[in-house]
């Protein structure tokens, strides 16, 4: 038992599959083995900016029943940069330190972000601002923070990526098709390169490694002449064109987002080639229902090594994965290195092994 501590967690970002296992650990390990307070911060930041502050006191018979439940039930946001906050007139507003005092206002003596780099690297400057205890937890489906192994969400977005693609395999069989299935992928290929050789595909396409569209279209004949009619496509929603432009949708009520490249493929194919094209494009689909027992697994590890590094007094830190550990870093490292797929890597190799088209 350690000196009576009152701890905050926060979830940051976008939401994913693994979170609330997260947060049960934390409150699971710090109230049953140090007899600390745990409070649930809602919405992130934006429940420490309101007046009172919004938190409640979290014990083990409130989160128990979340630990097979997708999302975040503290409720999260990934809009709203606190230090230009936009405001009902349009304007930019700095209220970093609105958020500050609501630690204070709460009589935290330290708060667990869960986040992904974005999310880390704001967090760490409210802390350091606003005299904030930080500790870190990383959370990302796109699995792309740069001193982890491995991330809250990945799995589980694997997962449901390779199921989609298991349903697609019949379909396209019968149908002699083309399936495209769009993934997500901010910057990176992480999920696509996954599920693509789990789910058999036939090409993978991600942000890291060039393509031409000719080679997709000989990939495609290469099988027809070996007498397979049908042909799986995963490419990351971060995949340039051939010529290299970013593909974005648009809308009166939100700023461009990635997606489109399934289409655009599709048109290119259809437009060089006799075949039948289908485009499936997940998007959230990957972030949501039941974690996966590895995300559930890794989200109760690093949810007790983030109360051990509280108890521990050390603050400004992440909890990551490396060689089948929990081992910390400073958040500055965390977040430094970005974790893009390796295009030598192991996971490349068995693609290319295994006869699958990645490019040039």
């Amino acid at each position: 038992m350690g000196d009576s501590k009152r701890i905050g967690i926060l979830t940051s970002g976008g939401d994913c599959a693994g979170l609330n296992a997260v947060i049960r650990a934390v409150v699971h390990h710090a109230v049953n083995n140090y007899g600390w307070e745990v409070f649930g911060i809602r919405q992130a930041t934006h429940g420490l900016m309101a007046r009172p502050p919004e938190a409640f006191n979290l014990s083990p018979d409130k989160v128990d029943p979340y630990l097979t439940a997708g999302g975040t039930f503290l409720g999260t946001t990934n809009k709203g940069n606190p230090f230009a906050f936009p405001m009902a007139d349009g304007s930019l507003r700095d209220r970093s330190q609105e958020i500050t005092e609501g630690y204070h206002l709460l009589g935290l003596d330290a708060l667990i972000g869960i986040g992904g780099d974005g999310s880390l690297a704001i967090l760490q400057k409210l802390a350091q601002q606003g005299n904030m205890n930080l500790v870190g937890i990383p959370k990302t489906i796109d699995n792309d923070v740069g001193v982890t192994e491995l991330s809250i969400g990945f799995d589980t977005a694997v997962s449901i990526a390779t199921e989609a693609l298991d349903r697609l395999h019949f379909t396209a069989a019968s149908h002699s098709r083309v399936m495209i299935v769009e993934v997500m992928g901010r910057d990176a290929g992480h999920i696509a390169i996954s599920a693509g050789i789990a789910g058999g595909a036939d090409v993978i396409l991600i942000p890291e490694i060039p393509y031409t569209v000719d080679g997709i279209c000989n990939a495609i004949k290469k099988r027809q002449e070996q007498g397979k009619n049908y042909c799986l496509v995963v490419v990351a929603e971060a995949v340039r064109t051939e010529e290299g432009a970013t593909v974005t949708l648009a809308s009166d009520l939100e700023q461009c987002r990635l997606g489109g490249i399934g289409q655009y493929l599709s048109e290119q194919i259809c437009g060089r080639m006799t075949a039948e094209t289908r485009v499936t494009v997940l998007g959230h689909i990957q972030r949501g229902g039941t974690p996966s027992p590895l995300d559930r697994l890794i989200g109760a590890t690093f949810g007790v090594a983030a109360v051990d590094l509280i108890a521990a007094g050390k603050y400004d830190h992440v909890v990551t994965w490396q060689n089948r550990h929990v081992r910390s870093v400073s958040i500055s490292d965390a977040i430094a290195k970005y974790a893009a797929v390796n295009p030598e890597g192991t996971l490349v190799k068995t693609a290319k092994g295994l006869g699958i088209y990645l490019g040039n």
